[in-house]
């Protein structure tokens, strides 16, 4: 007997289970398959970037993060106990109206994926651990899948969101252009530490011997442990080769790691996928495009992956055109394309300082075919409604809806989505109709109710 989902989604990484998430607020039929037996315990991508935090909190989850993140802490770079750089990666910046969420927040990438599976439990929905995916065929309608528990699936879409060694993408056989640099490789791990301060993230460098950084995991008494390795160096991943490195490179006396976590051996990767679709199955995530660690980039860009794709796979079935979700690769593979840049630069220069460049706020989609008169980022704000009442914008865009900011109603448009529509006080932005998608950014914005009209012909 062969099941039968909407969305099959393969990973439960952050991408998979945002983009669940996404589905389920929606009422799509999805199913969530992990190869894992367990959730990961690694902290891995720690950094929250602000848009990440927006998305958060449309999804009604940024409260349960922000209780257990803190921003970075200042980074103190020492030879022994000589130090030689104290400074801070993020520009201590407070919220404003438009920026809510002004800085990057430290929070494991466990915890967050863990306050995800609770979300979607919420929503009704579930991740089936140990489930791998073996084998899947498309065909015009849809894709059968094999699972690894004997079952067939059959889903009207498949979406990959299985990581940077993605078997998705390979059956595939879209290409994976880039690099991996091979002599470029670090110890990663999660440790507890004694003889510490929490206050700082610590760097040591060792002339000769080489660099290791301790972050100080927010909410919990672990740091997350970094040490690039030399070329050709033997990787010893255990306890003891944690205690090695940390005691060669620190030549502290006074504080020892007394305790591993959890460890990875990390290699620089950088690439991305030469599609993000083909036919009824499409990539996400590090299925399509890996970075360097440097400006925290992957897990966020993910995420964003998951929330353009969601609404738009929601349309595609429930009445809008198929081709809408055309547009995902179109917006999507370039913004990776520009991360992926900017993340290897920051990793060559060996920068620890960030900027606005990195917090992804200013990512947008103007010229693409969606957002011919728009693509911005709308940021949050008050607003002054026709009814003399006030609101704030990101209150009245949370949610699965378009948003049309207009003095006159939403046009009917036949099959079309579902749309709130708020009259202000004045028009937004200087034009007679704002409308901004779910995914909060400017759909179009126009004195044409005859454009408007044709827009939501297009969602």
């Amino acid at each position: 007997m062969t099941d039968k989902t909407d969305v099959l989604i393969v990973g439960a990484g952050p991408t998979g289970l945002t983009l669940a998430v996404e589905l389920a607020r929606r009422g799509i039929a999805h199913r969530v398959v992990e190869r894992a037996a367990a959730p990961s315990a690694g902290s891995k991508g720690k950094g929250l970037q602000p848009r990440t935090l927006e998305i958060f909190d449309d999804l009604g989850i940024v409260d349960r993060v922000l209780a257990g993140t803190t921003p970075y802490p200042p980074i103190r770079v020492r030879i022994g106990r000589l130090p030689v750089y104290q400074g801070r990666m993020h520009r201590p910046a407070a919220a404003s109206e438009q920026v809510p969420y002004p800085m990057v927040r430290m929070h494991p990438q466990w915890r967050t994926e863990a306050v995800l599976r609770e979300r979607l439990a919420e929503l009704g929905g579930a991740v089936e651990h140990g489930v791998e995916l073996t084998g899947f065929e498309q065909d015009a309608h849809g894709v059968t899948a094999r699972l690894g528990t004997g079952a067939t699936l059959r889903a009207r879409y498949l979406v990959a969101a299985d990581g940077g060694r993605s078997t998705v993408r390979k059956a595939l056989g879209i290409g994976f252009t880039g690099e991996t640099r091979e002599e470029e490789r670090m110890a990663l791990g999660d440790v507890r530490v004694e003889g510490l301060d929490r206050e700082h993230i610590h760097a040591w460098v060792r002339p000769g011997r080489g660099m290791v950084a301790l972050y100080p995991m927010a909410g919990t008494d672990a740091f997350q442990f970094m040490a690039p390795l030399r070329p050709g160096a033997t990787p010893d991943l255990t306890l003891a080769g944690f205690q090695r490195l940390f005691a060669e490179r620190s030549m502290l006396r006074a504080a020892r790691v007394t305790e591993l976590l959890w460890s990875s051996l990390y290699r620089v990767n950088i690439r991305l996928a030469d599609a993000y679709r083909a036919g009824r199955v499409l990539l996400a995530g590090d299925a399509a495009h890996v970075h360097s660690p440097a400006g925290g980039q992957g897990l966020n860009t993910g995420v964003q992956d998951a929330y353009n794709l969601g609404w738009k796979l929601a349309r595609a079935l429930t009445g809008g055109p198929a081709s809408l979700l055309d547009t995902y690769e179109e917006e999507r593979r370039p913004i990776a394309a520009r991360v992926l840049g900017l993340s290897t630069d920051l990793h060559d220069r060996k920068s620890y300082r960030r900027d606005e460049e990195t917090y992804q706020l200013r990512v947008g989609y103007r010229g693409g075919s969606l957002a011919r008169a728009g693509g911005e980022r709308v940021p949050d704000g008050p607003l002054r409604l026709a009814d003399g009442s006030r609101a704030r914008l990101f209150d009245l865009l949370r949610g699965p809806h378009f948003t049309l900011l207009s003095p006159d109603p939403a046009p009917r448009v036949p099959g079309g989505p579902q749309v709130r529509a708020y009259a202000p006080a004045e028009p937004y932005g200087g034009v007679r109709h704002t409308l901004v998608r779910p995914d909060g950014h400017v759909g179009i914005a126009t004195d044409s109710a005859a454009e408007l009209a044709h827009y939501l012909t297009l969602v």
